[in-house]
């Protein structure tokens, strides 16, 4: 499985709306085994710039591939990208059979 993870940050803030909304379209692309679009909580202790973040899982790098060569995707590629400022993506693979890494002791307040 792999997992993909966008970041972005809005130009104009009130934009993030437009953004978010540009991005839900991404929603309706069938290659996603699950795709999330949402707004940023902004309740981090030390940084709180990212707007909004889109979450996706893939079975496979022919779906992720897939995903990003459908209409939808450069449809919102389209709206979106005279309104963001930075983005940021990452994919990384995981076994589906891994079980979660776990930090020894608390890791509230580290970084």
């Amino acid at each position: 499985m792999i997992r993909h993870i966008v970041f972005f940050t809005a130009k104009d803030k009130a934009h993030v709306d437009k953004i978010v909304d540009g991005l839900s379209v991404l929603a309706k692309i069938p290659h996603a085994r699950r795709l999330e679009v949402a707004r940023n909580r902004k309740s981090d202790q030390l940084g709180n710039e990212i707007d909004v973040i889109v979450y996706g899982e893939f079975d496979d790098e022919v779906e992720l591939e897939a995903y990003r060569a459908h209409e939808l995707y450069q449809e919102s590629i389209r709206q979106v990208r005279p309104l963001r400022e930075l983005r940021l993506a990452a994919d990384y693979s995981m076994s589906t059979n891994a079980e979660p890494v776990r930090l020894a002791g608390p890791t509230r307040g580290r970084n």
